[in-house]
């Protein structure tokens, strides 16, 4: 048996069932022994049955006295029952819809009997327990049993023998990782570590069988990054000087004071900039912690070099952001550009043009722009970049692989040279997340709030406070402010799917959905202020429509969904208010938390919660209303839902851990000093090499 066998030449497995495995992605052995436990039954108390309690978790070494299948007389389903006993007592056995266990279990046998101890007006009894005769080497019972994620039409059973069937073939398995690093951190052998982690023999077996594949997987990213950051410092790039007068000129006009943690990321990404290979920083901060101004430093000393800067966002509404942001910034000094589905603008000489598609692509070819923002339209043929020097792509996970990959190779330049690379994002990420997940990016970091700010007071509102909540709204809108009110869904469907039928609603469980909040908000509560909506269908000219005449003054209260997570700067605004709060990860209602309080005014984050159980406020909104910072928001978040909800959208394909974390600091750590050490000289481990090379193959993690 070998890695790469089908796994439908496995003993016992037909098309059928291959297909159903396939479904979990197991298409071969390889996948098989690597498809692990998510956690593990403790059957190695084996008791007698005088012993057995309700609850208990147990094996019973037992005689079986009695076999029997029978129907169900209400439902007719098909009960197998069987009678064991032991010197100690007699014990009731039940199975549901598996009559063939009758030919599997014979008077007079001796089993082992593992699973929970139920109980009833009659006594103890099992309910569908695993069992299997006494073997020198048990898999089912009276041991440490793993328990994994299953499909229809396969039990835990059926994968538990093939697993065993298919670690036959670990034997095969060279290990990769040199002796000296197995020796220095006390690592156990690969081949060990996989049927450990199936089959352990105790809790020492498993802790050490989950250490070396933790490890496995920290140590094979960190050394994709560091291979990566060693080829990118053999690729060179334009050494873009740091143009001190200009940029202290730039910097001494901004109409605030840049923040400690600002001058510290912009002086490295300029350090970076001036090196002869290219720049490959992920820049991580805090809603409205200012980014943008830092990434415009960067940008102006490029373009203070004789180089082009484009930027990508993944939405419309952000890039447009970006765009009459920069155009602020540094409209009166270069020429900017904006290009998207909807939108084909550009600034020069600090006046905005509304130009066609085609002579806009003419335009960026003919380096008119300096700067160049927008979305996937950036990574046409079309757009020509010819003196390229930087590209800044915000929200970075947002992009595929082959599309940032795209936007980097944009460059026309006479000698092919490489961009530098800057990445934004708006969520932040923990420091032990990011160079766990970004091995090959350098890292830094904004952490505090522009000088002035004041920290937005978060409430969560129970239903029948809500009056008092708009009755505060009120008050705010008579003072000048605005208010946002997110909500999940646009319309109800199901609502729209039965029009014309008779509903009853539960007040208490109706769904908040823009259009019904419009109305009721426009019409009944806030009849006398201006309301406006916003949602994800309408086009982008539709949707600038409103934002601007939001921005003006000319809405007091915008109704929408997540469309305004991110990328809206309305420093008037003072309340948000989410509905069905509970349905977003701690780190969105931060984003959304985060349209407001951007200027002096005392902000205000209101959270309403909806269906049965409203009225208790679960622990992570009550978390979320007394922590302001999000890198405490994205820590919470990894712990109780995992990294992906600290990014909102997970790249395709598979997860980046399959039992690693970035709370596994330690193994981090040694994962990136040995993957520094290995990545210097990798041509002395072959083994090793034939490794990575199939791994950056087949992962395109970043």
């Amino acid at each position: 048996m070998n890695l790469e066998m089908p796994i439908s030449s496995l003993n016992r497995v037909g098309d059928a069932i291959a297909k159903r495995l396939n479904k979990i992605g197991i298409h071969t052995t390889h996948d098989l022994i690597y498809y692990f436990p998510f956690r593990y039954e403790d059957y190695r108390g084996v008791l007698k049955i005088k012993d057995l309690k309700e609850g208990l978790a147990v094996s019973v070494k037992a005689r079986v006295e009695i076999v029997a299948n029978r129907r169900s007389f209400k439902t007719h389903k098909m009960i197998t029952e069987v009678l064991v006993s032991d010197d100690t007592g007699s014990l009731r056995i039940t199975w549901f819809n598996q009559p063939y266990i009758i030919k599997n279990i014979k008077v007079g046998e001796t089993l082992l009997f593992s699973g929970a101890v139920k109980s009833d007006m009659i006594g103890v009894q099992l309910i569908a327990p695993a069992y299997e005769k006494i073997l020198e080497e048990n898999i089912y019972t009276a041991k440490l049993v793993p328990i994994y994620f299953l499909t229809a039409g396969i039990s835990q059973k059926y994968l538990r023998f093939l697993i065993k069937q298919a670690l036959t073939a670990v034997k095969n398995i060279v290990d990769y990782l040199p002796n000296h690093i197995l020796e220095e951190n006390d690592f156990i052998p690969l081949a060990v570590a996989l049927s450990g982690i199936h089959f352990p023999n105790d809790e020492i077996d498993l802790k050490n069988s989950l250490r070396r594949l933790k490890f496995d997987e920290l140590f094979l990213m960190q050394m994709k990054g560091e291979v990566s950051r060693q080829l990118r410092t053999r690729e060179r790039a334009p050494m873009l000087k740091f143009k001190e007068q200009g940029i202290k000129e730039f910097v001494s006009e901004l109409p605030f004071v840049l923040t400690k943690t600002q001058k510290i990321s912009t002086w490295e990404i300029l350090k970076d900039m001036e090196r002869s290979f290219p720049m490959n920083r992920l820049l991580s901060g805090d809603v409205g912690s200012g980014k943008t101004v830092v990434a415009a430093i960067s940008m102006y000393c490029t373009v203070l070099n004789g180089f082009q800067v484009a930027m990508m966002a993944p939405t419309e509404i952000l890039a447009k952001q970006h765009f009459d942001s920069l155009s602020k910034l540094l409209g009166k000094k270069l020429n900017v550009a904006l290009l998207s589905r909807s939108y084909s603008l550009g600034v020069v000489d600090n006046v905005l043009i509304n130009y066609k598609k085609k002579d806009l692509f003419d335009e960026i070819g003919s380096d008119k722009f300096q700067i160049i923002i927008g979305t996937h339209a950036l990574l046409t043929e079309k757009v020509k970049l010819n003196k390229l020097g930087l590209v800044v792509v915000d929200e970075q996970h947002r992009f595929g692989v082959q599309q940032r990959k795209i936007i980097k190779e944009k460059s026309q330049t006479s000698n092919k040279k490489s961009v530098h690379f800057l990445s934004m994002t708006a969520t932040p990420i923990p420091r032990s997340l990011a160079l766990t997940m970004y091995g090959d990016l350098d890292l830094s970091t904004i952490d505090e709030m522009p000088v002035g700010r004041k920290a937005v007071i978060t409430r969560v509102v129970e239903e029948y406070n809500r009056q008092k909540a708009y009755d505060f709204i009120t008050q705010q809108v008579k003072k000048g402010r605005q208010i946002f009110v997110v909500c999940p869904l646009i319309v109800d469907v199901q609502s729209e799917t039965n029009k014309g039928q008779l509903k009853f609603f539960d007040s208490g469980n109706e769904k908040k959905t823009v259009m019904k909040e419009y109305e009721n908000l426009s019409k009944n509560i806030f009849s006398n202020f201006k309301v406006g909506y916003l949602h994800g269908k309408m086009t982008g000219k539709e949707k600038d429509l409103v934002m601007e005449k939001f921005k003006k003054g000319e809405l007091d209260i915008l109704v929408s969904t997540a469309v305004v997570e991110v990328g809206v700067d309305i420093p008037n605004a003072s309340v948000m208010m989410i509905e069905s709060a509970e349905r977003f990860g701690l780190a969105q209602l931060h984003q959304f938390r985060g349209r407001v309080g951007r200027s002096s005014h005392q902000s205000y984050c209101f959270l309403f919660t909806t269906g049965v159980g409203a009225v208790t406020v679960s622990d992570r909104l009550k978390f979320f209303e007394k922590n302001n910072s999000g890198f405490k928001l994205a820590e919470k978040d990894l712990e109780t839902r995992g990294p992906g909800e600290v990014y909102g959208t997970q790249q395709s394909g598979e997860s980046q851990w399959r039992l690693a974390g970035p709370f596994d600091v330690e193994l981090i750590k040694i994962a990136r000093k040995s993957a520094v050490l290995l990545a210097a000289d990798l041509g002395k481990y072959p083994v090793l090499k034939e490794k990575m090379d199939d791994f950056i193959l087949h992962n395109h993690w970043e």
